[in-house]
């Protein structure tokens, strides 16, 4: 029952933390101004491109040198370049249904998140499987500490997805539901993944891959331009744009480093 009570409040504290930071959103009382704007969409541009390097694709590259020795390349490439094409033609698809520019960007930013989220989940539920098969304090700590590692990194991630989504949709309500939504994945994986763990571990070097190609896509072809170009073309706001971007990242890093 003890083992039970560690693994419930390490996938829950990962789905609570995402969802504190995607509340956020709410702190908000009257609509962006275009600095603002500028300012949360560099933020998140910034803390995407470090979980997607840090979170997905260096344990990618760890999971692929188990399994895949000399050609751990493969599934890290072509993972990322998978996850790029699906979010290319999840695109094309949307295209097709009508909507503009700003509800195109919802849409893509909701997915590419949702995907993140999926293998994030899926390597708590792994911990905790582990630790389940072995029965050793230790194990259950460690996963625990992993699980605590990435709710503390989920909040700003929860930011990141939820006030873009505000922008976009100009509703702090819908924002923070669509956040909802695509954070709720991550304890669902990760229950999961406690009970599929032995078997789905050699498929987590592709999942990574293939959500950080995802994210990757969108923060390229959204969220830099985006914040780069929805400014004025005065030196200065393009400059707050870049430091934003280098200041969202640098803020994700610290947490990787020294959280998880």
């Amino acid at each position: 029952m003890y083992y039970l009570w560690i693994t419930c409040f390490g996938i829950g504290f990962t789905f609570l933390m995402a969802t504190l930071g995607a509340a956020s959103v709410f702190c908000f009382k009257r609509q962006l101004s275009l600095r603002a704007n500028t300012v949360l969409l560099g933020l998140s541009a910034g803390l995407m491109l470090a979980a997607c390097i840090w979170s997905l694709l260096l344990p990618s590259a760890e999971y692929a040198e188990k399994n895949w020795q000399n050609f751990a390349f493969f599934p890290v490439v072509g993972g990322i370049l998978l996850g790029c094409l699906f979010i290319f033609l999840m695109d094309k698809c949307f295209r097709d249904k009508g909507g503009g520019m700003e509800t195109r960007r919802t849409r893509r930013l909701f997915l590419a998140v949702t995907l993140h989220n999926i293998p994030e989940g899926l390597a708590v539920g792994f911990a905790f499987g582990g630790a389940w098969a072995t029965g050793e304090i230790s194990a259950f700590l460690a996963a625990l500490s992993l699980a605590i590692g990435i709710g503390v990194q989920n909040f700003p991630e929860g930011a990141a997805l939820s006030l873009p989504l505000y922008s976009a949709t100009k509703s702090r309500k819908r924002a923070f539901l669509y956040s909802f939504y695509s954070n709720l994945v991550e304890p669902i994986f990760a229950m999961l993944g406690v009970f599929l763990s032995a078997y789905l571990a050699e498929a987590q070097a592709w999942l990574l891959a293939f959500a950080a190609g995802a994210m990757l896509f969108v923060v390229c072809e959204e969220l830099i331009p985006a914040t780069l170009l929805d400014v004025n073309a005065e030196d200065k706001e393009r400059s707050l744009g870049i430091w934003c971007i280098i200041l969202g990242f640098c803020g994700m890093l610290l947490l990787e480093i020294f959280l998880v």
